[in-house]
């Protein structure tokens, strides 16, 4: 009969709480199928006297995070304090360097640090495992590190902020402005305490990294992603990409090219018919494309007790079967640091103009745009408000330097505006 696995666990929020919960509730399942009973010896959080819905007086309490993460009784540092330093990373050095295996939820850590942290991982013979940490409950990194190994990957794309879709979704649905959606999803609680990490993709960005970093073997780079936040679309460009057949989405989109790799999170335009366009509420969607097995598309909860906590425990459960996986699918030593190429893959864009209402104004804006080698698939001219002509234009493939040259003639033209709202089309 092996020894059971003993958790140290810090972090007693939502996912921590869950976490425990599992343990507790769903013990002869988890021997059952790892053939290792799995326990919590020990747990760490700010507050000792919280009501967290799970009893913790039979675990030891440990003030301190590295200290929790040092004990002798102590398999698995389970690491879900957040941030990108701080406690966490601390806890998460000290377990690597006593030789414990560690399982975070921690994607702000990992996409700052996890190159460092995958070396000492490897240094001590330890596992470094974070299913928890991209897309909740989806298990994305297992199927690149495993299940898509043989796969040359040749673009990962997704939806990965449930509360921007959830904000994008209810202004479709309910008619709602920016402001009011973002207000409605504050009020529900699901944006973080810095809401800039939500609407500006900060944290969606951090999960595109890692798995950019697992698809293409290359060391994490969420320096080299191109942010762009939800803040600027309008309820206007929701309705008329939906009358042009269009749904926009925050999405996470990157690939390999001649150029180097190319990581962006930006509101985009995805077919309504497709998978990411009909995918509505705080639900997370990521399709990996594989040179094997064509398009994977996976679905699920992103957030949430439930969710995460079943991630984290798929990871532990790993770790008691004896399963070692490298923590970024491939030696950390082998990993390259990757050449940041800027989004210059061509496709199409969605433009939406104000135009002066003046004779010849569609004229000039269409001969700026062909001057710079851009052709226009798609206009269409909505009602006029006030004195000015709002103007829709969906372009062929280009480029976006290509594009942001024809946008840089178009003061000069004296028709439009205001800066136009520009939208890449991707294809799904």
């Amino acid at each position: 009969m092996s020894d059971p696995l003993r958790l140290g666990i810090a972090g007693l929020g939502t996912v921590g709480a869950g976490v425990v919960k599992i343990v507790r509730q769903k013990a002869a399942l988890l021997e059952a199928r790892t053939g290792r009973e799995i326990a919590v010896s020990a747990v760490s959080a700010r507050n000792r006297d919280k009501d967290r819905g799970v009893p913790l007086t039979s675990y030891a309490w440990e003030d301190d995070p590295v200290t929790l993460a040092t004990r002798d009784d102590v398999d698995v540092f389970v690491e879900l304090v957040g941030g990108s330093d701080g406690p966490a990373k601390a806890a998460v050095e000290a377990a690597l360097k006593a030789g414990k295996d560690v399982v975070t939820a921690n994607k702000a850590l990992l996409a700052h640090h996890g190159q460092a942290l995958a070396e000492l991982a490897e240094a001590n013979g330890c596992v470094l495992r974070f299913e928890a940490a991209v897309a909740g409950g989806i298990p994305v990194i297992k199927a690149l590190t495993e299940g898509l190994a043989a796969n040359e990957i040749t673009r990962v794309m997704g939806v990965m902020n449930g509360t921007c879709n959830y904000i994008l979704t209810r202004m479709e649905n309910g008619g709602l402005s920016y402001d009011e959606a973002f207000a409605e999803a504050d009020g529900l609680g699901y944006l973080e305490a810095d809401p800039e990490l939500d609407v500006g993709g900060i944290d969606a960005g951090h999960k595109l990294s890692l798995l950019s970093a697992i698809a293409y073997g290359t060391q994490v780079a969420f320096d080299a992603v191109e942010l762009e936040g939800i803040g600027r679309v309008s309820i206007e460009d929701i309705r008329q990409a939906s009358d042009m057949g269009y749904k926009i989405k925050l999405l996470g989109v990157c690939r390999m090219t001649g150029r180097g790799l190319e990581q962006s999170m930006s509101p985009c335009l995805v077919p309504a018919t497709s998978p990411l366009g009909q995918l509505e509420g705080g639900t997370n969607m990521v399709v990996i494309e594989g040179d094997q097995v064509g398009q994977i598309v996976l679905r699920g909860a992103g957030a949430g007790e439930g969710p995460t906590a079943s991630a984290v425990m798929g990871d532990v459960m790993d770790v008691a079967r004896g399963t070692r996986v490298t923590t970024f699918g491939a030696p950390a030593s082998r990993l390259v640091a990757s050449t940041p190429a800027k989004a210059a893959t061509p496709a199409p864009y969605y433009l939406r103009l104000a135009l002066a209402d003046k004779p010849g104004a569609l004229a000039k804006v269409a001969s700026a745009l062909g001057e710079a080698g851009v052709s226009i698939n798609r206009m269409r001219q909505y009602d006029h408000a006030a004195d000015a002509a709002p103007v829709l234009i969906v372009t062929h493939k280009t480029t976006r330097a290509a594009l942001d040259a024809a946008l840089a003639a178009m003061p000069a033209t004296g028709v439009v505006n205001d800066a136009p709202v520009v939208l890449r089309i991707e294809q799904v």
